[in-house]
């Protein structure tokens, strides 16, 4: 298992899997920022180990809006929709308490800012009932090695699953499932 130190080099860093924890804890012993996601953080050390230097990032000033609107089911969503609490709360009080901001449902809302709340409802209700399979991004690769295990080896569990991701991720190069990672399991 590669260990993430400022002697690795870029290329070498891209081709292993690390833990976003591991990426902050790189970023808090050579002084780099350790907030935004774990491609955010990526790119710091890439940029850090191949310059030494740290990476100069735009100041985000946050603007802060206490002011909450009353959302009907005839409210149109708006552009730069926030999933913020009293969004939830609305949806969850015409959906149900089963009700999640899940990905599909936050790309159609921030796609669709000219549509009402109640087309929102109609479009969740949709992405709910399809069985279209949503698009694992990158920085998610445990979550899709572990659904491509599966549709490869249903009767295994999570915890071959696992020992299989562990193997995978030890080694140098992409980290998709291929069945010869069941050699973990010997």
């Amino acid at each position: 298992m590669q260990k993430l130190n400022k002697n690795l080099n870029a290329e070498d860093f891209k081709q292993y899997y690390f833990l976003k924890e591991e990426l902050k804890d790189f970023c808090r012993l050579e002084g780099l920022k350790i907030s935004g996601s774990k491609k955010d953080l990526e790119n710091r050390i890439i940029h850090y180990l191949e310059t030494g230097e740290m990476l100069e990032e735009p100041v985000v000033k946050e603007v802060s809006n206490n002011f909450h609107s009353t959302v009907t089911l005839d409210s149109k969503l708006g552009e730069n929709f926030k999933c913020s609490q009293d969004k939830r709360e609305f949806f969850e009080k015409e959906i149900g308490k089963s009700f999640k901001f899940k990905v599909k449902f936050q790309q159609w809302l921030k796609a669709n800012p000219d549509k009402t709340y109640r087309e929102a409802i109609d479009a969740y209700y949709k992405i709910q009932n399809s069985k279209e399979k949503t698009k694992i991004d990158k920085q998610f690769q445990y979550n899709q090695y572990i659904r491509d295990f599966f549709k490869d080896n249903d009767d295994k569990s999570l915890e071959e699953a696992i020992k299989c991701w562990k193997y995978k991720k030890s080694l140098k190069g992409h980290n998709r499932y291929e069945s010869s990672d069941l050699v973990a399991l010997l």
